[in-house]
């Protein structure tokens, strides 16, 4: 049996080792970039999954304490820029990515965090308009959470002090960017709806970037502004920014500016409003009581007194009373005429005349009725010796007795007209006056 030469032999677990420290050594820290699959969160609260290109794939891990820090989710198919450390889990043999910051490929992470939260929070329903409270269009009192020392808050003033001197206004001063801006934004809508003194709450700041309106881009003050019992006019920013708190709002504003001067009503506006409004009322009323007056007096010179009415209602009653008793009169000479006539016609018209006269008319129409009968006998006879002797002439028995004959075929009874129609051994039935013959053609002669 030969030797070889084998060299170093590695055991299993020791190969794996040096791979791993040499891999670990090597690639510390790297930036790493690709698409996000296979993402999953288990119960420990880890996120586990794939990153991969056209050509392969690694698998990765962000640990809870690393992902707490991320300001967006990570998503399925998104593709994402990170550091991470190169590591081999040596049990299995399989290397793989720990992330320590994670951010969106092209856009921002906190841009995408917004899309997130947007899309999230409009699936709850926080944006519907069905929620949305209508805005006091006199508040009281205003209460106003913002920055104490910005200029959002002395715009406010100064905006209600032109609008609306009789407004009170409350300032409730809060961080609006860094640390615990969300916390005490939250306190302060908390607080005015503890209190329900004001009648509504402005929630303002002035301009800046994405990262310095992070606060009102958060899901904490979201949910404050849902919540509030008292209706919230957002002014965040300038005209072209918008945060998720303009969307939950129950009106947004452009500018502080703006949520100030839809907050209150111009005083000056309204005074000049009520000044136009009362002048049009006293015209108006002035035509109505002249158009009132003009009715009474016509209906005052409509107007009757009571004994005219009487009177006339009198002298009508007079005049129906002479025309019934005229009516009736005439009514009873008429009927006594008429029963008068009548009586009249009744005696003419006795009933022992009209007896003898229809006794009369019945033996007259008697007579015509005998001698029309006998009349139309006559003439009936007449008619009938008349046709009975034409019928007796077209008789043919009464030709037969002449000495004539009629010749048909024995076969079908068909009368023979022409000697053409025959044939030589034809039977032939010759009908005389009296008796049959039966004969048997021998000879034909045209």
């Amino acid at each position: 049996m030969t030797e070889k030469n084998t060299g170093h032999i590695y055991t299993v677990s020791k190969l794996t080792r040096e791979i791993k420290f040499l891999l670990e050594e090597t690639y510390p820290f790297i930036w790493v970039t690709g698409e996000i699959s296979n993402y999953s969160v288990p119960f420990s609260g880890h996120s586990y999954f794939t990153i991969k290109d056209r050509k392969a794939v690694i698998s990765a891990v962000m640990f809870k304490n690393q992902k707490q820090k991320l300001l967006f989710n990570p998503e399925n198919g998104m593709k994402i820029i990170g550091m991470a450390r190169l590591s081999l889990y040596e049990p299995r043999g399989t290397y793989q990515l720990i992330f320590e910051y994670l951010e969106p490929e092209g856009a921002g992470s906190m841009q995408v965090a917004f899309e997130q939260l947007k899309t999230k929070l409009a699936d709850k329903g926080f944006f519907d308009d069905s929620c949305k409270k209508p805005i006091v269009f006199f508040p009281s009192s205003i209460s106003v959470i913002s920055s104490g020392t910005g200029a959002a808050v002395r715009d406010i003033i100064n905006i209600a002090i032109r609008r609306f001197p009789n407004c009170s206004i409350d300032i409730l001063p809060v961080k609006v960017q860094g640390n615990e801006s969300e916390n005490e934004i939250c306190d302060a809508i908390a607080l005015v709806n503890n209190h329900l003194k004001s009648d509504l709450i402005i929630l303002a700041r002035g301009g800046g970037s994405l990262e310095d309106l992070s606060a009102f881009n958060s899901e904490a003050v979201a949910n404050a502004i849902f919540k509030s019992i008292v209706p919230i006019i957002t002014g965040v920013g300038h005209e072209t920014d918008f945060t998720i708190a303009d969307f939950v709002a129950d009106l947004r504003a452009p500018t502080p500016s703006a949520a100030a001067e839809l907050a209150l009503p111009d005083k000056n506006h309204l005074i000049q409003r009520i000044s136009t409004l009362q002048e049009s009322l006293n015209r108006l009323l002035k035509i109505k009581i002249y158009d009132l007056k003009q009715n009474v007096m016509d209906l005052t010179s409509r107007l009757k007194s009571p004994d005219t009415v009487v009177h006339d209602f009198r002298f009508r009653l007079e005049d129906y009373e002479s025309r019934l008793i005229n009516m009736m009169k005439h009514y009873i000479h008429y009927n006594k005429d008429k029963c008068l006539w009548l009586s009249k016609l009744l005696y003419t018209k006795k009933p022992e005349k009209q007896i003898s006269d229809l006794r009369q008319y019945v033996k007259t129409l008697s007579k015509s009725l005998i001698d029309n009968f006998q009349k139309n006998f006559q003439e009936v006879r007449s008619t009938y010796i008349e046709l009975n002797s034409k019928l007796q002439t077209l008789n043919p028995k009464a030709v037969l007795k002449r000495g004539y004959s009629i010749s048909r075929f024995v076969t079908d009874k068909r009368v023979i007209r022409n000697s053409i129609e025959t044939k030589k051994n034809d039977k032939i039935e010759i009908v005389l006056s009296k008796g049959r013959l039966i004969t048997r053609v021998e000879k034909i002669n045209g």
